[in-house]
């Protein structure tokens, strides 16, 4: 499904991008200029293994899951694209085909722009060479901290730096308590536990472990930091 205009907190979500705010604003106008805008509906598939990348892309609403298949036919899922990021450069620069499924996890809408347009934006803009490089280098890192954590943190540092940064990126404040932020990205324990690499029944006694510590609060309508200085202190936690 597909509608032209971007909504106003669409392109809210897409200029305050860490990596999208820190192009210069002729590079920025000219990157919009030149996109066009995809909607899917909650759980739509976007794009599957063994396609070929069809254009760069920003998520600017919703959440894009990025999952792979098991043996055993089971979906587990890798991470999520959250509002502001951009993704898909590298599948268009190497040629390779897709190596993962890509879901719309809630109705999702991405920002697209074709590899023709995009390699007009790099001639006009060597900028944008330098942004990519920069791009990538902080996901190397960050790829390389999540297998530090994995092999080094327990889960319950791991599971505290997982709802730290889901409560940055997808947090609604509170109408009855300003010191609370739920959780805007819902996700089953089974998913929240495949991104910590462990299994849903620990992640269970770990929630309502910091559930009785009142860090967290569990709720039918997803989850709720409670005391977001007690999290960060867990995730700094190295024992």
């Amino acid at each position: 499904m597909d509608d032209p205009i971007l909504t106003i907190e669409e392109r809210e979500a897409i200029n305050a991008g860490r990596w999208f705010s820190s192009l210069s604003p002729s590079l920025r106008h000219d990157i919009l200029r030149s996109a066009y805008v995809k909607r899917f509906k909650d759980g739509e598939l976007i794009a599957a293994r063994g396609d070929k990348q069809e254009a760069w892309v920003a998520c600017a609403k919703g959440a894009i899951r990025v999952s792979s298949t098991s043996v055993t036919g089971r979906q587990v899922t890798l991470t999520y694209m959250e509002p502001g990021i951009w993704f898909g450069e590298v599948a268009l620069f190497d040629g390779n085909h897709l190596t993962h499924d890509a879901y719309a996890h809630g109705d999702s809408t991405l920002l697209c722009v074709s590899p023709t347009d995009l390699s007009k934006i790099l001639s006009q803009h060597t900028e944008l060479y330098e942004a990519l490089l920069r791009m990538q280098a902080r996901r190397i890192r960050q790829l390389f901290g999540l297998v530090e954590d994995l092999n080094t943190l327990p889960l319950r540092a791991r599971l505290a730096k997982q709802l730290g940064h889901l409560a940055r990126s997808y947090g609604i404040p509170s109408l009855s308590d300003a010191r609370e932020v739920r959780i805007g990205l819902h996700l089953a324990q089974e998913e929240l536990a495949q991104l910590l690499g462990a299994s849903r029944q620990r992640v269970n006694q770990e929630l309502k472990s910091m559930e009785r510590d009142h860090i967290i609060g569990l709720e039918l309508g997803g989850l709720v930091v409670r005391d977001r200085e007690a999290l960060l202190r867990i995730a700094e936690s190295d024992t």
